[in-house]
């Protein structure tokens, strides 16, 4: 299945991924030069929280980093999954960035796995715990996943940068391997849902917020709803927010979805001489959500631009069937995916572009990744 068992590779581009395709073809890893060359060398909290959350699913696995964190060697192990799981993702990243590898990895573990996460649920840079909620969990579907032993409940909502959500998040096993995926047609328009939210602000925002966004989709399509989130208290976490995050649904089941978030800067770290940052208005920020979904729909393709990675390594990941995908303009984190599967999982993919619809008809035959792990137990 897979060419070595070992590789070495260089630099922190890409590092998530990385782990996670290590893990799942049992290749050793060792990189080298991860950010020698900055001013702070190294991994970053987020990098390092990710290893330690791979530490608490895993068994008979070695991590070792070094003093200064630019080197690191992963031997993978067995995924053991488990329940009563907790894990703090810290602040420097949402808890969006922890889940796509949880969501990979627990496929492929053991045992299923119930874990509960801290840290921030909305934030510009990962996509929302909602997107993963309303998006994210569906496509597993369409790989033969059974959605029944899914969830994401989010119990409290964190902006940054203080964080303070927390979410519960189950992950099935598979039994032996995924089914191949033929999914081509995005369909049309169906509906559109959303949720938006406020922590540790005036309810009133949401109202604004939507009431903008459904200008933009009124002229479009009537079935529109956005629900109402609002946040105070401990449920709403340490830090002042609002966001929202919209998902269209096609005739056929797919799901593409966005997000835009405003958070506030951290009053603490502000002296005196510096100003308040001009923050996005609630109605410009429905009014660029609702633009963004519609470039989304625009771009065509049975996944939005931020779902490409996954599509894509769950392609790969399926039995030596043909799996065949549609997609939008090939996103650079796309592109990168593309390569790592190839080096990890040495699958190629036929890379078809369609100049009427300017789209991209994808085709791979997957590599049997099989879940040894309920195997061993």
């Amino acid at each position: 299945m897979v060419r070595e068992n070992s590789r070495r590779l260089s630099g922190s581009r890409q590092f998530r991924q990385r782990l996670v395709l290590a893990t799942l073809t049992s290749t050793t890893v060792t990189i080298d030069d991860i950010r020698s060359g900055d001013a702070a060398p190294g991994l970053r909290p987020h990098e390092v929280s990710l290893l330690r959350l791979i530490d608490k699913i895993s068994d008979h696995h070695t991590i070792d980093l070094n003093e200064t964190g630019t080197k690191l060697r992963y031997r993978p192990g067995v995924i053991i999954g488990g329940k009563g799981l907790e894990h703090d993702c810290g602040v420097h990243r949402g808890i969006g960035y922890f889940l796509e590898p949880l969501i990979l990895l627990g496929l492929f573990a053991r045992a299923p796995i119930a874990i509960r996460l801290k840290g921030i649920t909305n934030d510009t840079k990962d996509p929302s715990v909602d997107t993963f909620r309303m998006t994210t969990l569906h496509m597993l579907k369409h790989f033969g996943v059974p959605l029944e032993g899914l969830e994401l409940k989010i119990d409290s909502r964190g902006s940054p940068p203080l964080g303070g959500g927390e979410v519960f998040l189950r992950v099935p096993i598979i039994n032996s391997t995924l089914t191949a995926a033929n999914w081509t047609n995005e369909g049309m328009v169906k509906r559109i849902r959303g949720v938006s939210f406020t922590t540790r602000v005036s309810p009133q925002i949401e109202n604004r917020i939507i009431y903008a966004a459904r200008g933009i989709f009124n002229r479009f399509i009537p079935d529109v709803h956005i629900f109402t989130d609002h946040r105070s208290g401990s449920a709403g976490g340490r830090s002042p927010g609002y966001g929202v995050s919209l998902v269209v649904e096609t005739t056929t089941g797919c799901l593409l979805s966005v997000d835009v978030t405003v958070s506030y800067p951290n009053v603490d770290e502000m002296n005196e001489e510096s100003e308040k940052p001009e923050l996005m208005s609630p109605e410009d920020l429905g009014v660029q959500a609702a633009s963004m979904l519609l470039e989304e729909v625009a771009q065509g393709g049975v996944v939005d631009s931020t779902h490409q990675g996954l599509l894509f390594i769950l392609c790969a990941l399926c039995p030596p069937d043909v799996s065949k995908v549609r997609v939008g303009q090939l996103t650079p984190y796309g592109i990168e995916t593309l390569r790592n599967i190839r080096d990890f999982l040495d699958i190629k993919f036929v890379i078809k572009p369609d100049p009427n619809s300017n789209t991209v008809t994808l085709i791979c035959v997957g590599a049997g990744v099989k879940n040894l792990a309920r195997k061993s137990s």
